[in-house]
């Protein structure tokens, strides 16, 4: 680690940085690069991907005017340098802390944060948009797109690209070309820009192909007319970038994304072009920090670790539940071949890695394109295989009409794996998984479940691979319980619950992670004299229908509590059972997450805050048979 010497000090606004020299400049991204490596060993967060723009971001705002000029980051958590040139140098150190500084974009914290960014392929459509409205509004400013070369692979950034080139409006698009997105970049794109990297040729040569052609002794002008398909070829095979040419892009490249010099030459050259130009600079995911070059996958998104070696400081824990699944799914592969394996860019994140080296022939990394993924697991599970599509509850928000259209309606056996549902933690509103229960439950043919531990996980998968019909096993973030995990499976029957204990006063029915705190409420209320019934109840859809009618007649008085969204949520849908049977005279309470989106912060702090702990079930329980004899704190609501 180099000292700061004192340029970030410097800092306090965009405009700052015009004052420095190009030494300083360079002085100024190591500076960046130690606090950076500093600050995300304590807090985690995205190493890599920030080291990589360093370089990039400082050129950016020595050119550009922010938040004048407007500035939109793909995915977001390529910003932390940004964040510390505009203002937020003094705050840096609450990084991902709750009521800190947010790991994404974020445009309460900052006019310099122009649109809110947590997923990935959509910056070259926000700022499209933005460009649009200033020509609508006769304005003059700049509009810069960074995205990377893994986002590239997402569809809605294609189709960005080709709406940009046929509005020929003003828009500069920057592509951090670094190789990777969160794993290795697979598909045609990233062949393509793998090319251009490879191409010694840096300057256009367009222009050199028509000369060529017009040379030919004896055919001149009036053959060069006639042979347009053949220079279109030449073209081709010749000049670097010639797709996003096509697209009717300007294409400045491939340019060293860690020569600042370079890099503001270039981006002055494009503030004077007129209609869209993509600029391509090639950059090392990870720069400056060898540990995390040589693992630039590790180091995407980390938690707390040692500078020196780089490994983690969090003790062990139990086994994750996105271990359990992934190990879950090679033993079960082994026996059933027709079992496939989908990932949208995610294989270490979700847990297929171990999948993708034990049966590469049946493993499918189909890029940032989880709309593609459904519906490619929908062609699969057509011809009697079994697709396992493993995503994160936030990312699948993106594939919904996938699900419906493509899955549900042909009634297909895909099974939908769902990491990172309900609270996730430090990465803050747009990755929370707090609305899959919502979203899925009230789709036709589709069976929705969540375990209350990682055996009851293993169990969930193995059954979901036996159903003949779309399934939907949604899992947190984070450790499991430490139960013990065995080699056979057991088959749940679809649609049953599960009695943990029976009583007298009132009924708690509990879904998925709730299930274990609702264990704990469950003692305290009996050292109070409260005796509840508690169910397990595994699946939002189909309920046990019998079960809840049969326990809530015996009992009226009820609560509900899930991690999820309680509009539309596993309450809602008791409460919509109860009205559909005509059973009006109850008490009932639904604990689940608020109306609201939920900022970033420690995962079982930001439970506590939305109630979703022991205490305020105790005081609900406690409340609706009317012997609130003891004063339990709720927590932060």
């Amino acid at each position: 680690m180099v000292f700061l010497s004192g340029f970030l000090d410097q800092i306090t606004k965009p405009s700052d940085i015009k004052k420095l020299s190009l030494e300083n400049l360079l002085e100024l991204a190591v500076e960046i690069r130690d606090l950076l490596t500093l600050t995300v060993s304590k807090n985690g967060g995205h190493l890599a991907p920030n080291l990589g723009v360093v370089e990039l971001t400082i050129a950016l705002h020595s050119v550009f005017d922010s938040p004048r000029d407007k500035i939109v980051w793909d995915v977001g958590h390529q910003s932390y340098v940004h964040k510390l040139l505009t203002g937020r140098r003094e705050k840096f150190s609450t990084l991902r802390c709750y009521q800190g500084l947010s790991g994404f974009p974020c445009k309460n914290e900052s006019p310099h944060d122009v649109f809110q960014t947590g997923h990935s392929s959509t910056s070259i459509s926000a700022a499209l948009g933005l460009a649009k409205a200033r020509d609508l509004k006769g304005e003059k400013q700049h509009v810069v797109a960074v995205i990377g070369d893994g986002a590239l692979t997402g569809g809605i950034a294609l189709e960005a690209l080709n709406h940009a080139g046929h509005t020929k409006t003003n828009l500069i698009v920057v592509l951090n070309d670094n190789e990777m997105s969160i794993s290795k970049n697979v598909g045609g794109m990233a062949s393509y820009l793998s090319n251009i990297r490879s191409d010694p040729t840096y300057s256009r040569i367009k222009e050199d192909v028509e000369l060529l052609m017009r040379k030919i002794p004896a055919i001149g002008d009036t053959v060069y007319k006639s042979v347009g398909r053949i220079k279109d070829t030449l073209k081709y095979l010749l000049v670097p970038g010639m797709l996003f040419e096509e697209l009717g892009l300007t294409y400045l490249g491939p340019i060293d994304g860690h020569n600042i010099s370079l890099i503001r030459q270039v981006f002055l050259s494009a503030r004077k072009l007129k209609g869209p130009v993509l600029i391509h600079l090639l950059t090392k995911k990870g720069k400056g920090y060898e540990v995390a070059e040589n693992n630039p996958n590790k180091f995407h998104g980390i938690g707390p670790f040692d500078i020196k070696t780089g490994n983690p400081t969090a003790k062990k824990e139990s086994p994750s539940y996105t271990d359990v699944f992934g190990k879950t799914i090679v033993d079960l592969a082994e026996k059933d071949e027709r079992i496939i394996g989908i990932t949208a860019a995610m294989s270490s994140g979700t847990g297929l890695d171990k999948f993708s080296e034990r049966f590469p022939s049946r493993f499918f990394d189909v890029g940032i394109a989880e709309q593609h993924a459904l519906t490619f697991s929908a062609g699969l599970a057509e011809e009697g295989f079994r697709p396992v599509v493993a995503v994160y509850s936030s990312f699948l928000q993106r594939g919904y009409d996938q699900i419906v259209h493509d899955i549900s309606i042909q009634k297909l056996p895909v099974l939908l794996a769902i990491d990172r549902a309900g609270i996730v933690g430090e990465d803050g509103e747009t990755h929370q998984g707090s609305f899959d229960f919502s979203y899925l439950r009230h789709i036709p043919n589709m069976v929705v479940m969540a375990p209350k531990d990682e055996r009851e996980l293993q169990n969930m998968i193995y059954t979901a691979l036996q159903y003949d019909g779309p399934a939907a096993i949604r899992y947190p973030r984070g450790s499991g319980l430490g139960v013990s995990l065995e080699s056979h499976f057991e088959k749940i029957e679809i649609g049953s619950s599960e009695i943990i204990e029976k009583g007298s006063d009132l009924i708690i029915f509990a879904i998925g992670t709730t299930v274990e705190l609702a264990e704990k409420a469950l003692k305290e209320l009996k050292s109070l004299g409260i005796n509840a019934t508690l169910v397990n109840s595994r699946f939002v859809k189909p309920l046990d229908e019998h079960l809840i009618i049969s326990l809530v007649q015996q009992h009226r008085k009820v609560i509900t509590i899930e991690e999820n969204a309680l509009q539309g949520g596993f309450g809602s849908a008791v409460l919509e059972l109860l009205q559909s049977k005509d059973i009006y005279n109850i008490q009932m309470r639904r604990l689940g997450i608020p109306d609201k989106y939920i900022e970033h912060g420690p995962r079982n702090l930001l439970l506590e805050k939305y109630g979703i702990n022991v205490p305020t079930l105790v005081n609900e329980a406690l409340d609706l048979v009317k012997t609130r004899t003891l004063k339990i704190n709720p927590g932060r609501r």
